[in-house]
């Protein structure tokens, strides 16, 4: 399967359906109210399934009537060996009906479930989890995760934290969920408090990034990306840890420029138009990268960027 030194990752399709004609799951995830419980109880029962939070990780929701279809990514093959026996035997169904009961405040929720890696269908091969094992291995991740699921993650934190609080209102601030996120917020759109930004003593506009910055950055912070990312990371929770140890491991055959290019990918979908050139020059100057903020600044430094 996977080689002694690289690392295990794998992705599966967990398609869901509710037998009972007035439950839609679909619908309960698109309404505005609904999809933060939904979520919940998803977050919840697959927590259960591996024995860890982070054992599994979303990458996003898709509604497709009358199933909604998660797509699920594994970073360790014994996370998803214990999501496989718990599927197997009954246990996530019957975590995630419990989960979806009590968040949804209803009296029951029977659910039906698949299991897809590919083309494979895996329910015919629950018995043979190795070969389960490898469909899964074999189908990589095509996309991160969605910026859907990341305000919800956080949205879900903030009620588990805020408890006391009124959940209807806790939900109402969480959720400006409906529009589809975009790779580069709109050059348009109104930017963070700090409209201009001083470096090397000059002023310059603090505009939102660029697919330009992006590959410029990505092409010549080499080394350093992850030391950039740590230093993102304070103002960006979307890039805590473990997530830049993953995506090095991720996109290790990929190089350099790929590991770097899918981090600040990560920045720019997490934090919308909040990613903008100054947060970006403030990571590279504490790192002294100052040729490359340079670059990036239109100054044209020949110095060494790496």
């Amino acid at each position: 399967m996977a080689g002694s030194s690289a690392p295990w990752i794998g992705s599966a399709y967990l398609f869901l359906q509710s037998t009972c004609k007035t439950i839609v799951l679909p619908s309960l995830y698109e309404s505005s109210q609904k999809k933060p419980s939904v979520f919940k109880a998803l977050k919840l029962a697959l927590a259960d399934s591996t024995g860890s939070v982070n054992g599994v990780d979303m990458l996003k929701v898709h509604c497709s009537h009358p199933h909604l279809i998660v797509q699920l990514k594994f970073c360790k093959q014994e996370n998803c060996r214990r999501f496989l026996q718990s599927y197997r035997e009954g246990a996530l169904q019957e975590s995630l009906q419990n989960h979806l009961q009590v968040s949804l405040a209803m009296t029951t929720v029977p659910l039906e479930m698949e299991l897809k890696a590919g083309n494979e269908h895996l329910d015919n091969m629950l018995k043979d989890e190795d070969r389960c094992l490898e469909c899964i291995y074999r189908e990589k991740p095509d996309r991160l995760r969605d910026e859907e699921i990341t305000e919800l993650e956080e949205c879900l934190k903030s009620l588990i934290v805020h408890q006391s609080i009124n959940n209807n209102m806790a939900v109402k601030d969480c959720m400006s969920l409906n529009s589809p996120s975009l790779p580069y917020p709109s050059q348009g759109s109104s930017l963070s408090p700090q409209v201009t930004f001083i470096f090397q003593g000059e002023e310059f506009a603090n505009r939102t990034l660029t697919p330009d910055d992006h590959q410029k950055f990505a092409k010549l912070v080499s080394k350093k990306w992850k030391q950039v990312g740590r230093s993102l990371q304070k103002n960006c929770r979307a890039l805590r840890d473990p997530v830049i140890d993953n995506l090095a491991l991720e996109y290790d055959r990929e190089g350099l420029y790929e590991q770097a290019y899918q981090l600040l990918l990560r920045f720019i979908q997490s934090e919308g138009k909040k990613a903008t050139i100054a947060r970006l020059i403030a990571a590279l100057e504490e790192n002294g990268l100052i040729s490359l903020a340079e670059e990036l600044l239109g100054l044209h430094s020949n110095e060494d960027c790496s």
